[in-house]
């Protein structure tokens, strides 16, 4: 077994404290490849903001588990490089059975999360009380989940939202013990969050539900996922060069700025990153047909995806400075 502290990485105990006392969110970003992991680590030492690698159960298969280890522990040494020791926390994203946690707990995660959610009431308390009581063992951190994001990413896919019903928190909370809650309340997974009409605008997120969870859960850490807001001068880059991706919507950033100054103290970004890479990638091969080194391409996406994540840090999620 390798502990996540032979790796250099926290557990995500302390920063959801920090978090919530002074009213940000913590930066979850979902990596698959070196240039995305990159951008994440240069981004977050620029601005001084502690971050989530978050890894999906498909993210995983794709990098391997064993390579995950060292890009994790080389995140730590190449933020110390870039001249700061920001904390890092490396998180499984939306896991769906005790033994993937348990095998990413033993390969050094220092967080994971069970997402028993799709399952009836008592089979999730069951399920993520079962993960609790392994990961507690090893110190580290589990996220769990009531109610159901709409959309599709990765392996995570559902029709419909069903809204966290608040009258169950407390119940789920202590009789699991997990450390943090993700809840739904309007956020939706992948690029089409939303489908509108002309003339439509999204609707808001149901933040009746977060303060009702708030009131039921006093100082307990809440996670939002599927929080990309589509940034809509990226998707017309994307088209502009070769794509087509039409009526595209995500939650506004204004929303969740307001948010992350609440109890949701970790805000999970993954589809806006994928569309920056996609932009920065069709841009080159648009404008440069005969390109072929992977270099050329994957490094300006590299740069596009850094400032996107620097924006998010500063300007939505409000945790520069914080590490």
């Amino acid at each position: 077994m390798t502990h996540y502290k032979e790796l250099g990485l926290v557990n995500s105990r302390e920063l959801f404290k920090k978090a919530m006392a002074g009213g940000y969110a913590i930066p979850a970003f979902n990596f698959n490849n070196l240039e995305q992991l990159q951008a994440i680590i240069s981004a977050c030492v620029e601005t001084k903001s502690p971050v989530i690698l978050q890894v999906s159960k498909g993210a995983r298969k794709y990098a391997n588990q064993t390579l995950l280890q060292y890009l994790a522990k080389g995140a730590v040494e190449y933020a110390k490089e870039l001249g700061y020791a920001i904390p890092i926390v490396l998180h499984l994203d939306h896991g769906d059975s005790f033994e993937l946690c348990k095998s990413c707990i033993e390969t050094g995660f220092s967080s994971v999360m069970i997402d028993g959610s799709h399952l009836p009431y008592e089979e999730n308390v069951k399920l993520t009380r079962q993960v609790v009581d392994f990961a507690h063992q090893y110190d580290v951190t589990v996220e769990g989940e009531l109610g159901v994001l709409a959309g599709i990413e990765d392996e995570v896919s559902s029709e419909h939202t069903h809204y966290t019903r608040p009258e169950e928190v407390e119940d789920f909370v202590s009789r699991t013990g997990v450390d943090s809650l993700a809840i739904s309340i309007g956020t939706s997974h992948g690029a089409y969050k939303f489908k509108l009409k002309p003339g439509e605008t999204v609707p808001p997120l149901r933040f009746d539900i977060l303060e009702e969870v708030e009131k039921r859960l006093p100082g307990f850490p809440i996670v939002l996922h599927g929080a990309s807001s589509v940034p809509q001068e990226i998707v017309d880059e994307i088209n502009r060069y070769g794509g087509k991706l039409e009526n595209t919507a995500g939650v506004p950033e204004e929303q969740l700025r307001r948010a992350a100054s609440s109890a949701v103290c970790k805000i999970n970004i993954d589809s806006d990153g994928r569309l920056a890479v996609t932009a920065a990638i069709r841009k080159v091969f648009y404008e440069k047909p005969s390109e072929f080194d992977p270099r050329n391409y994957l490094g300006p996406a590299r740069e596009k995806l850094k400032e996107l994540y620097k924006h998010k840090i500063i300007n939505v999620l409000g945790s520069a400075g914080k590490a």
